[in-house]
């Protein structure tokens, strides 16, 4: 398809404006604080208003807050941020230790810390990508703040009749019940500028994680209030985001990953590991363990089933005893789990394949079993790296293992990379193959050679895409244009994900630098599709993947156990 003038010209800005994010962030990031309605706080609004990324759907409507991008960004911040003034970005300090209760966003690893009703505390342990994130999220909660504020004050300045309910609603005076629910969904619906209906859809889905966020009435409430208040006195009611020395000083040297990477290979040394095979696997911490176990550790609840149907099973939030008794089953029968001592938030999987020669495994898994008892290689599953912080880590882990002053590398045979990524040419569920991985904004291109073909997943999807993926900056920072022109360009783009980029960056300077693993090794890169971006209403921000996600991601399991233990039928 060819791309006209327009659509061009449209791309062009898109790309100036996350290029203009980016270096803003790095002066912030330097000078070591901002304020939100400073100078530097306005830059940031200005461009994210400009790019207008399609995770925050209508965010640059002054009227309408945007409802979906504020659930999403709620889930990804510290529980009770919108009533915090101050932001303080930190390194591992001793806060832990300090008493403080430790504040976990539901769908972000990371610890945080309430210091009191005015400052609270981010511990950032992922590199630069985690902190670009938290930035774009607290500047797109800032321009909400301000159309809360907008809608709740008439010309004259008088607050509205359901400004004062909800604070009613917030403060205990006035009790929501069954009979009374739709009236607060009303007042607040008016606040919002959205429909009842859309207002009662995000009250749901943040009331289903009570214990990760205060709920949609004391989030808006609390954000209002502190632009109300600022308005009035911004001498004595700033907002302010700032980081630590610390912090400042730790970014970009690698001092988690490595304390990360010494202890998996110091446990792989005192096990005897450096002299089987390793196989590296980026996956999440239970598809790697069900497929390897849960057939012999439930075989009544696995007979007729398949995998996917068997992690369903297992998914179902009322199994949580059957998931137990896997785990156990696995710890008895070859699987380590190394908890992280190191602050990435990655905790790692290592599996003896030895105990598996006697182990029934499941019909669907198709393994060499001569091979297995022949080399009974180790496989070391990694959970989720995010953003650069895969580089850190994966090329720490590569590096070669020091005993005694004696070099000793570990006989890495594969890599492979699995993961959730957005999709341009499909839909939720379907796979992509990468061919290369184009990092967005550098002129850092990573062809490879993948070990997968969608020969390999005929005849259990309906679509497999193959092809280049784009390795973006931020998931927050997508737009539309941008992503258009990947696709519909020469570039030929089928998805976009956080890491690949950074993975490959490793991988070859370790292969092709150091020395530390062959030139020859096999990668197999993989993922699912979580999202479109280019679809209305299927971006991240609608929702979790769901049940929709487990078939695609056991079958890449499936075939990644497959292709590690020989690739031919028992």
């Amino acid at each position: 398809m060819k791309l006209n003038e327009l659509e061009i010209t449209r791309a062009r800005a898109s790309r100036t404006a996350i290029e203009r994010l980016y270096i803003e962030m790095r002066h912030i990031f330097n000078k070591g604080s901002y304020r939100d309605l400073g100078d530097r706080g306005e830059v940031l609004t200005e461009a994210l208003l400009t790019l207008s990324p399609e995770i925050y759907g209508s965010m640059s409507d002054q009227e309408k807050v945007e409802l979906d991008g504020l659930v999403y960004i709620v889930e990804r911040l510290p529980k009770g941020i919108e009533e915090c003034r101050f932001v303080k970005l930190v390194s591992e300090e001793g806060y832990r230790d300090a008493g403080f209760p430790i504040i976990v966003p539901a769908k972000r690893r990371r610890n945080c810390y309430r210091i009191d009703s005015d400052h609270i505390y981010i511990e950032v342990t992922r590199g630069r990508s985690e902190i670009y994130d938290i930035l774009t999220h607290l500047t797109f909660m800032y321009i909400e703040a301000e159309k809360i504020y907008r809608n709740v004050e008439d010309d004259e300045g008088n607050l509205s009749i359901a400004w004062k309910k909800l604070g009613d609603i917030v403060e205990g005076r006035f009790q929501i019940n069954g009979a009374n629910r739709e009236q607060a969904f009303s007042f607040l619906s008016i606040i919002l500028g959205r429909t009842l209906e859309e207002t009662r859809r995000a009250y749901n889905r943040l009331a289903d994680e009570p214990e990760s966020n205060n709920g949609i009435f004391r989030v808006v409430y609390g954000l209002g209030k502190i632009a109300m208040d600022r308005r009035k006195s911004e001498k004595d009611h700033y907002r302010e985001v700032s980081f630590t020395p610390t912090l400042r000083a730790r970014i970009g040297h690698h001092i988690y990953g490595e304390k990360w990477a010494e202890a998996i290979k110091d446990f792989l040394f005192k096990k005897g590991g450096f002299d089987r095979p390793v196989h590296i696997i980026s996956s999440n911490l239970h598809s790697v363990k069900n497929c390897l176990y849960g057939y012999a550790a439930l075989p009544e609840l696995s007979r007729g089933r398949t995998l996917p149907e068997l992690a369903l099973e297992l998914g179902n939030q009322q199994k949580k005893k059957l998931r137990e008794k896997v785990h156990v089953f696995a710890q008895k029968h070859g699987m380590f789990e190394l908890e992280d001592p190191s602050g990435t938030n990655i905790t790692v999987q290592i599996f003896d394949t030895a105990p598996l020669c006697k182990l029934e495994l499941h019909p669907d898994l198709a393994v060499d079993r001569d091979y297995l008892k022949e080399k009974q290689p180790i496989i070391i599953n990694m959970d989720y790296a995010f953003g650069e912080q895969a580089y850190e880590t994966l090329d720490e882990l590569l590096k070669s293992y020091e005993d005694d002053g004696k070099e000793c590398p570990m006989l890495v045979e594969s890599i492979s990379i699995m993961g959730k990524a957005g999709v341009l040419k499909g839909g939720k569920g379907d796979i992509m193959l990468p061919t290369a991985h184009v990092f967005e904004g550098t002129a850092d291109n990573y062809p490879l050679k993948n070990d997968f073909h969608p020969s390999d997943f005929e005849g259990y999807v309906d679509t497999v895409c193959y092809g280049p993926m784009i390795t973006v900056l931020g998931t927050s920072l997508q737009n539309r244009d941008v992503l258009a022109y990947f696709r519909d360009s020469t570039w030929k783009a089928i998805g976009l994900e956080m890491e690949g980029a950074h993975y490959q960056k490793a991988i070859q300077a370790q292969a092709a630098i150091r020395g530390n693993i062959p030139n020859t090794i096999t990668l197999r890169y993989a993922y699912y599709a979580s999202d479109n971006p280019l679809v209305s209403g299927s971006t991240l921000a609608s929702g979790s993947l769901g049940r929709v996600g487990v078939k695609p991601t056991y079958l890449i399991t499936q075939k990644i156990l497959e292709k590690v233990f020989g690739e031919r039928m028992t």
